[in-house]
């Protein structure tokens, strides 16, 4: 069963080898986003909040090229780099996958971990598509 790139212009491109998602069958695995906003290349906002909000819509960018959406997955880690970030962090992800994503909702490990400078947060999912 052959692997298959999902790439998509409306979340950023990847800036090493790697994917922005990869499918093989009906698994599909996107990589890590972070907060950078494909218009402009540039991080979006110095809050976690605000950085959170454009980590998920890049991580939705590319399911969507997929054929799926947070409905889709089992599986997202998000990483963060202050413990004290993790309520402004769950409450924007709540908008995403709370709000019109049927329960059960996905698993989700969030661990604390250097990032790159200026960027507070990153976000991969694993998603099951069809059935």
């Amino acid at each position: 069963m052959p692997k298959t790139a999902i790439t998509t212009a409306d979340a950023p491109a990847p800036v090493a080898s790697y994917s922005q998602a990869v499918r093989k069958g009906n698994v599909l695995q996107v990589a890590g986003q972070g907060p950078v906003d494909p218009a402009t290349g540039a991080f979006a906002g110095t809050t976690v909040a605000e950085q959170t909000r454009q980590t998920l819509r890049n991580v939705q960018a590319i399911l969507r090229a997929a054929g799926a959406d947070f409905d889709d997955v089992l599986m997202m880690r998000v990483y963060l780099t202050d413990v004290a970030d993790f309520a402004a962090m769950n409450e924007v992800y709540s908008t995403f996958v709370g709000d019109g994503v049927t329960a059960p909702f996905p698993a989700r490990t969030t661990v604390y971990v250097g990032l790159p400078a200026g960027m507070l947060v990153e976000i991969d999912a694993l998603a099951v598509l069809g059935d």
